[in-house]
């Protein structure tokens, strides 16, 4: 028997997904241990082991926050920038763009640049666009660079040649000349060869910014594994979807700010519904996307450690990353988030989370403000028998904003309910309604261990019909990983080229070597595409690649009134080449069985009183286990409870649940 391990490592808990050649699967949630995430690590993993020889496992893949957490609390190294002469003041200068709060602060202070503007050095040379030597590279000034930087006691170096995706020569001499003094030194036409150089430049940067630490804690990993007696390849989860290896993540690092997130988006993909929505709520975030055509929605920039909502992705107010990266809108809304009292004595929720430490109240930690958590204990939502939980510090926090607001403390747990599924409902909003996509059409597939509680209530705020909860619904990102190919992305730009199959040989061939395997090796495939705009516009459009030129503007033109809204013609003009190669795992993860090892399933079904304002307040429900369900007929009309070991169904008035042969609950709302 081989094994393969899933681990994902959220703001509140470690999920860890054990594998079997047969398909069966083992689980465990554990406390997330934010002074070292490998202790969570190594404590998931020890309890999934549970007895079976740590030889057996062939592959681990990891998905995780370190490198979303090192840029957002700026916990980074310090990193020296370095670029043409001219050019050394377009990071401190950067971009903002006001949010709502600040748009008419007039004392108004924009955030720090990624690089202070000491540490940001210039070195003389120049190519064109085309790639032409306009100035040759000045070694003198580059060991005048090396020097400086040396002197400051920076290890970390990002290079950002004006044009080098065109030309990388210049780049990678002056990355020769500076290794021999610095550590650590990343260069753009390595990272992401592509055009608008203050993108290439913040991308560079990022990556050189967390690249050590990620080095340092992969191979910590590893250490701790092989002390464990796992001594098989590691794995991470890119931004994309894809899965590399621990060596080339650490080279890549910038390709891992949406590592955590992304995994749970493939478990939604393979649900079984063409047209979903990916609803993922843990402990501190909740996480949606669009699914279409069984693809989830891939994004080419976004922005990380910025203001306003949907995790600080808002446009011009954090620092643009210009890799591929699954389309996610984020909230800071999940089971631990606290709810609060605002100075006007209005109730909001988050997006502050008492994390694993304290943790909600009821954990019994030492926490004491009141959480979602807390509130849906009180509802009768949660259970205390299934899992440790204290219902007296659920009552006393939400006491302490009943009290206040001239409530009842069901009343007050209730709307903490409501508004927290409102505020999650506004992250669906924003990759569906506000794209133009009528989610009516869309299956909601919950998942994370707070999702499917509240999933009926997001549901029913846009006339959604069908909520998918899959198996394992509690730990599905780390099951979602073992879904993942090996796969890692590569692009260029380059303006008017003469052979694009050339260029599309090349990436690929690099993109392979990337992966340690051959173009030749059987189930290995290349899916190739291209950056196309009109000629005289600066923004363009990614379609896949055809050497049939009307096909390709055809395809264009299709991509640019689902954008845009609007039908134009004209010259057109490609600026970007992209490749995928993508190989199956080839591991022990064959299909997910049907059943599951995790302690605790089994239980016989119970009634308990539950709070659902459609009844008047609290009422008895049936509680089921998926297993108590199939006994059941495999079906259940709402009110109703299904619980599992790490996550609960709510099923309201008005919705039915029905077990499926793959042991999914799907949903179904029965009134308007």
């Amino acid at each position: 028997m081989a094994y393969a391990i899933g681990v994902d490592v959220g703001g509140t808990f470690t999920d860890v997904v054990l594998r079997g050649t047969s398909g069966a699967i083992s689980v465990a949630k554990c406390l997330s241990t934010h002074y070292d995430p490998i202790a969570g690590i190594v404590s998931g993993v020890t309890r999934v082991l549970d007895g079976r020889d740590p030889a057996q496992v062939t592959r681990v893949v990891h998905a995780t926050t370190l490198a979303t957490n090192a840029v957002l609390e700026r916990k980074g190294v310090r990193v020296a920038y370095v670029t043409t002469q001219g050019f050394r003041a377009a990071i401190p200068l950067g971009r903002y763009a006001r949010v709502e709060e600040d748009r008419y602060d007039l004392r108004f202070t924009p955030p720090p640049p990624p690089v202070a503007p000491g540490d940001c050095f210039e070195v003389v040379e120049r190519v064109s666009a085309r790639g032409a030597v306009l100035t040759p590279l000045d070694t003198a000034s580059v060991h005048r660079v090396a020097d400086a930087i040396a002197a400051r006691g920076i290890e970390s170096a990002a290079v950002c040649l004006l044009h080098s995706y065109a030309n990388p020569d210049h780049e990678r001499r002056v990355a020769q000349i500076l290794r021999a003094t610095i550590p650590a030194v990343v260069i753009s036409s390595e990272v992401w060869p592509e055009i608008r150089e203050y993108e290439r430049a913040t991308t560079t940067i990022m990556s050189a910014y967390i690249g050590p630490l990620m080095a340092s804690y992969l191979s910590r990993l590893r250490e701790r594994l092989a002390e464990l007696g796992i001594r098989a390849p590691v794995h991470v989860m890119e931004s994309s979807g894809g899965v590399i290896s621990a060596e080339l993540a650490a080279r890549r690092a910038v390709a891992t700010i949406e590592s955590g997130p992304a995994a749970g988006v493939l478990a939604a993909a393979g649900a079984g519904f063409a047209e979903a929505i990916s609803f993922d709520m843990g402990g501190t975030t909740a996480k949606t996307c669009v699914v279409r055509g069984g693809r989830p929605e891939i994004t080419h920039e976004f922005h990380v450690g910025g203001k306003g909502s949907f995790g600080g992705r808002r446009a011009g107010t954090g620092v643009p990353i210009k890799t591929p990266a699954i389309d996610l809108a984020e909230v800071g809304a999940g089971g631990g988030s606290v709810a609060w009292l605002d100075p006007a004595g209005a109730l909001r929720v988050g997006p502050r989370s008492a994390g694993s430490s304290p943790g909600p109240a009821c954990y019994g930690l030492g926490g004491s403000e009141p959480t979602v958590t807390d509130a849906n204990l009180v509802l009768g939502y949660l259970s205390s028998a299934s899992i440790p939980l204290s219902p007296p510090l659920a009552d006393k926090a939400l006491d302490r904003l009943a009290s206040p607001l001239g409530v009842t403390r069901e009343e007050a747990a209730y709307a903490v309910h409501e508004i927290v599924s409102a505020s999650m409902a506004s992250a669906v909003h924003v990759v569906t309604v506000q794209r133009g996509i009528d989610p009516r059409g869309f299956a909601l597939v919950a998942f994370g261990g707070a999702g499917p509680m509240h999933a009926a209530r997001v549901a029913e705020r846009f006339g959604i019909g069908t909520v998918a909860v899959p198996a394992h619904c509690g730990v599905a990102s780390a099951a979602g990983l073992l879904s993942g190919a090996l796969s890692t992305d590569r692009v260029l730009s380059r303006l008017d080229a003469p052979d694009p199959e050339a260029i599309f040989t090349s990436l690929a061939g690099d993109a392979a070597a990337d992966l340690g395997l051959s173009l030749s090796a059987p189930g290995v495939r290349v899916l190739r595409s291209v950056d196309v705009r009109f000629k005289g516009q600066s923004h363009d459009l990614t379609v896949e690649w055809s050497g049939d030129r009307d096909v390709l503007e055809s395809r264009f033109s299709r991509r640019y009134a689902e954008v845009y809204g609007i039908t134009q013609r004209g010259e057109v003009e490609l600026v970007s080449y992209r490749v995928r190669v993508t190989t199956p795992p080839g591991d022990a993860g064959g299909p997910a069985g049907s059943r599951t090892a995790e302690p605790g399933a089994t239980r016989t079904a119970g009634t308990r009183k539950a709070y659902f304002p459609e009844c008047g307040g609290y009422t008895d429900v049936p509680v089921h286990t998926r297993d108590t369900l199939a006994g059941a007929g495999g079906q259940a009309d709402g009110p109703a409870i299904v619980e599992d070991p790490g996550s609960t169904i709510v099923i309201p008035p008005g919705w039915t649940a029905r077990l499926t042969p793959g042991q999914a609950v799907h949903l179904t709302r029965s009134t308007p």
